[in-house]
């Protein structure tokens, strides 16, 4: 197995090395900091509503039209934009089907501080 050079962890004034972006306890960090998916609005109303709603309306992926679609992506709202207006961020009319390669370029896109970013 090659060996992988270290660098500098990427959080800013961390003093560690890592092998890929943030070291182990900045990564451990900032996962205790997003909290659980439920924690994060996506409790039962988005597992058995919103994503199934979704990917029945969208089985191929909306950006791509190559992949089946894996995600259920709010847009063209975020969740937390549709709770402001007072919106049932559940409803499936809120969102699109992504595949794995577009849902990630997307949230670094729409959301470049990481779905925790305020």
């Amino acid at each position: 197995m090659p060996h992988r050079q270290r660098t500098a962890c990427t959080t800013p004034g961390c003093p560690n090395l890592s092998t890929s972006g943030r070291c182990d306890d900045c990564r451990a960090d900032a996962e205790a900091q997003r909290g659980t998916a439920a924690e994060r609005g996506y409790g039962a109303g988005h597992r058995d509503r919103f994503r199934p709603g979704v990917l029945r309306k969208h089985p191929v992926c909306v950006l791509c039209r190559a992949r089946r679609s894996k995600h259920a992506d709010h847009y063209p709202l975020s969740r937390r934009q549709l709770e402001a207006q007072g919106l049932d961020p559940n409803d499936p009319k809120h969102g699109r089907g992504l595949c794995d390669t577009c849902h990630g370029q997307e949230t670094a896109r729409r959301q470049p501080g990481g779905w925790n970013a305020r």
